[in-house]
């Protein structure tokens, strides 16, 4: 080495480093740039810049541009931590490399909209948001915006404390001689605005200058009304609290089942809202015990009645007479009923469920509320009424009718559940798939657009790569789910596993599933029956080979049957490359990610 050399290395430090970059006006710089601002040979800076990166104070990188560019190390783990930048304006934060306590904290008071390009995640802050937040207070509210914050937003906030003060300007009561009132905050709101979009099928005449007599049986219709107005109903009516129900929980619940069912008692109206395995029917049950009245708990189908028994049977101390299952099947109303909605919402059947003074109506899956089959089920009204999904968002966006027709959300962040062990967090990734060949390619780009989707979703690529997936995993139990029958057959051919579609007979169905829960049965294909509505077995793997154009919740419910106490899960989505399906697969993982749970992308050769 030369003194020149010696002199150059023994010149090129840290801080002479940054010195140089700041009289480069440049984040990084080349070994050049940093003898010319430095005063030595080129030489002599590479060799110092070497010895920084094996000290760990400094990084290289190769680029097209420069052989050679370098930066300080720390930057690199300041590329790397989160950054929140918030748009009061617009209500939008944009946060890159968002921890999942960051994730966690805005999925209770903002709507994230995109978790793709280079914008890192963005949310919104609506209006709906702040109506159905679930805090007891506004300042609760904000304490929670502000932990997350780089700094305070007077605009913002200010905005939000509008919103919630006007999710509280309408009133549903009882007056003391049994009829129910509509009171609103101030004599312009009720004239202006209820009389305004109200008519005589809601309210009868006026009552004073700020309350108005209603039309029987029209209180969910007033609330949807002035919902959509932009006004949520506050509902504080003496509703009935059914006869008693003599029932003791025998389970011990979680200390968050516990607050899920505090919660609940105080505001008589709510939506356990928890992933797959946090325990929402065994939260339900104990709020039926607690509210201690005769219930109505309605299900989306005849499965989800009887595993709704036997769940009663074993928590509860109630006994078989005390439980009735009301749908095509079976016809008993007892003092706990569990109905499906379609028999409910019938009007030959209707009467029956209206003459009942029920305490509490439990709304299974609640996020089928909305829709017009279940949607009159709704409207019958009970001092309680109590939802539970796992994921109450609809394609078409109204899940805000399930807060409005039920109650706000009551959960506990998944990212909670994920940090004290409830439930394990499973491992995401999408993985984008070339097309097996040029003919499948050709067929979809001459198909016609609702064809697209299927042969997309069909790529026999996708078969090599369930092969492959599986026999990276040969221990684990795998679900693979799938949309249309025939790619089901042709995938459980392939890899030599039992198909269990809507076409197989449950006693048939029930045997797979018991084999799989009892692990002599690793791998079981499954197609759209096991999204939802019966008794699937969680899994340590599952691949979603197809069915990718179907709804978020969709997305989250079948990565939801990996969620469970113990152990890692994995789940794998497989999109065809260049097709509608990447943004599918977006889409129906965006949810999770607003979860807190981390979703990756990698493409297959």
């Amino acid at each position: 080495m030369t003194d020149e050399s010696a002199d150059g290395m023994d010149a090129v430090t840290l801080e002479s480093f940054h010195d140089a970059l700041q009289a480069e006006g440049r984040p990084v710089a080349t070994a050049q740039q940093i003898a010319r601002r430095i005063g030595c040979s080129q030489a002599a800076a590479s060799e110092a810049l070497d010895r920084l990166v094996t000290d760990g104070r400094v990084e290289r990188l190769d680029v097209e541009a420069d052989p050679v560019v370098w930066y300080p190390t720390e930057w690199k783990e300041l590329a790397e931590r989160e950054r929140v930048i918030l748009f009061p304006e617009r209500r939008e934060l944009v946060v890159d490399q968002p921890t999942q306590y960051t994730r966690a904290q805005l999925s209770r008071l903002a709507h994230l909209v995109d978790t793709s390009g280079t914008k890192g995640y963005l949310y919104r802050i609506r209006q709906e948001d702040v109506w159905a937040a679930p805090f007891d207070d506004c300042d609760a509210l904000l304490r929670t915006l502000r932990s997350v914050l780089p700094r305070r937003s007077p605009h913002l906030e200010e905005w939000i404390e509008r919103q919630w003060t006007r999710a509280r300007q309408f009133t549903l009561t009882t007056h003391e001689d049994g009829y129910t009132v509509l009171e609103a905050a101030s004599e312009s709101l009720m004239g202006n605005v209820a009389r305004q979009k109200l008519d005589e099928e809601h309210l009868h005449a006026p009552i004073s200058d700020t309350e108005s007599w209603v039309v029987e049986g029209s209180e969910a219709a007033i609330k949807r009304v002035l919902y959509e107005a932009g006004y949520p109903v506050v509902d504080e009516r003496d509703l009935e609290t059914g006869d008693p129900l003599d029932v003791d929980l025998t389970t011990s619940l979680r200390d968050y089942q516990r607050d899920w069912v505090d919660r609940f008692l105080d505001q008589r109206a709510g939506v356990f809202v928890g992933p797959s395995g946090s325990g929402k029917t065994v939260a339900a049950i104990g709020a039926l015990a607690a509210v201690g009245g005769e219930t109505l708990i309605l299900v989306p189908s005849r499965e989800l009645a009887g595993q709704w028994r036997t769940e009663l049977l074993e928590h509860t101390t109630l006994d078989t007479e005390d439980i009735g299952e009301y749908h095509g099947g079976e016809k008993d109303i007892s003092p706990v009923t569990i109905a499906t909605y379609q028999v409910a919402g019938m009007d030959r059947h209707r009467a029956l469920f209206d003459r009942r003074e029920w305490g509490l109506i439990v709304y299974d899956e609640v996020h089928h509320i909305p829709s017009e089959v279940y949607r009159r089920s709704a409207d019958l009204q009970s001092k309680h009424r109590l939802g539970l999904s796992a994921t109450p968002v609809r394609e078409d966006d109204r899940e805000t009718d399930i807060y409005t027709l039920v109650g706000p959300p009551i959960g506990t962040d998944w990212d909670a559940l994920f940090d004290a062990g409830y439930v394990q967090e499973p491992e995401v990734e999408i993985r984008y798939l070339p097309w097996a060949n040029d003919e499948e390619r050709n067929a979809y780009g001459s198909a016609e657009p609702r064809a697209k989707h299927r042969i997309a979703g069909e790529n026999p690529a996708k078969i090599d790569e369930v092969r492959h997936l599986l026999a990276e995993h040969p221990t684990a139990k795998a679900l693979v789910f799938v949309e249309w029958l025939d790619h089901g057959r042709e995938i459980a051919d392939a890899i030599d596993a039992p198909f269990v579609s809507g076409e197989m007979p449950h006693h048939e169905r029930d045997r797979l599933f018991e084999e799989f829960r009892a692990g002599e049965r690793r791998t079981l294909v499954v197609s759209r029956v096991g999204d939802e509505g019966i008794d699937l077995p969680n899994a340590e793997l599952a691949i979603v080979a197809s069915g990718l154009g179907g709804s978020r919740r969709q997305g989250a419910q079948r990565a939801g049957r990996t969620m469970r106490p113990a152990g890692s899960a994995t789940v794998y989505v497989l999109a065809t490359r260049g097709t509608s399906e990447e943004d599918f697969a977006q889409r129906q993982m965006r949810h999770l990610a607003e979860k807190g749970i981390r979703v990756t992308e990698q493409g297959v050769d």
